[in-house]
């Protein structure tokens, strides 16, 4: 099946450009802050507080947000190769029960 492009405007190209970078820079900026954060929850967890190595459980919870995250902006997002498949395939089975009516 060949998908045909809507034909957008240069301030749509625009708008929607910016909201995907921003989307990503998002989500990059999330990772650096996971990993500057459970450095130091690391450090601290080995030479400081306590006597069991305690930083994996916020390494454990935070990263599974942070996949989370990657996955809604990635795999999710608007346009994303796999959400358009779903779209179309969502259409199909739509206009299937219209015509057997």
């Amino acid at each position: 099946m060949i998908r045909v492009m809507p034909l957008l405007s240069e301030d749509e190209i625009e708008r929607i450009a910016r909201k995907r970078a921003g989307a990503k820079l998002g989500w990059y900026i999330h990772a650096a802050v996971y990993v500057a954060v459970n450095l130091a929850l690391f450090a601290a967890s080995q030479y400081g507080f306590g006597q069991r190595p305690w930083s994996v459980i916020p390494v454990l919870g935070w990263g599974l947000g942070l996949a989370l995250h990657g996955i809604s902006v990635f795999m999710l997002g608007t346009d994303s190769a796999f959400r358009e498949r779903l779209v179309r395939r969502e259409r199909e089975r739509l206009q299937r029960g219209a015509n057997g009516r």
